[in-house]
């Protein structure tokens, strides 16, 4: 397998930078993520790396080289990192859970798959047309589905969100995949610091007429001129894939064996916050274990 990427995060007008990026790979394998950390709930920051740091963990753990079920991994592990957002919460007396969106890619063999929650979005480009654009859990898209549009007095803000890792309930986490790729597609995982200041049809131009290593850094300095001083938090991962198992992983031609793995998503945070080595199989397996318990009562409740 052999991708090029191209990865920025830009501040803009916010105190801090609260998203968060990153990949990992085997030699046959990828892993692409993004997570914005939600305003308005404590340390937004914390909740996207933490949520990265066990999607990272789980995958180091399953892709030997490859993972044997993708659609089941994204599920499984983005629904582990909201467990292990409540736990945190928990163990640290907080009143209230950090929260976060999430979109995350997996590319393997000749194909892609994709799970997010909340609005952090994926595109997927073939030449100057646009195949995929994944759907925000907001309010504002569900009133666009509507047959029969409410009155503007009567619409939600775009940023009303309802659903997000670190919620009360149980996350809404929409998967998709395999979709056939091609030499040539683009994938773009971004923040909405990103596509709220950006429309489709303009992300969709830069992407096609530009190279990713061009395009993605003029896209994030785009939108912050365009949101101006009070401008979210610009965030964006694209990957352009170039070739499937019978290539090899990474950016360059070097040799790899079956367990190779290598990670740009950070293993630390502040004191005291679980690092990615620090969670361990039985951690994660008891996620796993709750989820899948759920899944069963739910499909005997539907019988």
């Amino acid at each position: 397998m052999k991708f090029s990427i191209y990865q920025v995060s830009r501040k803009g007008g916010r105190d801090k930078n609260e998203d968060r990026m990153g990949y990992c790979y085997t030699r046959s394998s990828g892993l692409f993520a993004l997570a914005d950390g939600m305003g308005g709930h404590p340390e937004g920051e914390v909740a996207s790396q933490l949520a990265l740091q066990t999607l990272a963990s789980i995958y180091q753990r399953e892709a030997k080289p490859t993972l044997p079920d993708p659609t089941r991994f994204l599920l499984d592990a983005v629904l582990a990192g909201h467990h292990q957002l409540v736990r945190y919460a928990t163990d640290k007396a907080l009143l209230d859970t950090p929260r976060t969106t999430i979109v995350a890619c997996v590319m393997q063999g000749n194909s892609a798959y994709w799970a997010h929650c909340g609005d952090s979005r994926l595109y997927l480009l073939r030449g100057d047309k646009l195949l995929v654009r994944t759907r925000d859990h907001s309010f504002t898209e569900l009133q666009g589905s509507l047959t029969h549009p409410l009155p503007a007095a009567q619409r939600y803000n775009r940023n009303v969100l309802f659903t997000c890792l670190g919620s009360p309930g149980k996350p809404v986490v929409d998967t998709a995949g395999p979709i056939a790729l091609q030499p040539g597609d683009k994938v773009l995982l971004c923040s909405d610091g990103l596509w709220g200041a950006l429309s489709d049809e303009a992300i969709v131009q830069h992407l096609s007429r530009r190279p990713i290593s061009d395009a993605v850094p003029e896209m994030a300095e785009q939108a912050l001129r365009n949101a101006g001083a009070n401008s979210d938090n610009v965030t964006a991962l694209a990957v352009e894939w170039e070739g499937g198992a019978e290539a090899e992983a990474g950016a360059s031609a070097a040799a790899q064996t079956d367990e190779v793995f290598a990670s740009t998503i950070e293993a630390s945070l502040a004191p005291g916050v679980l690092a990615t080595e620090e969670i361990d199989d039985a951690e994660i397996e008891r996620s796993i274990r709750e989820i899948n318990d759920a899944i069963k009562r739910s499909a005997r409740r539907r019988h």
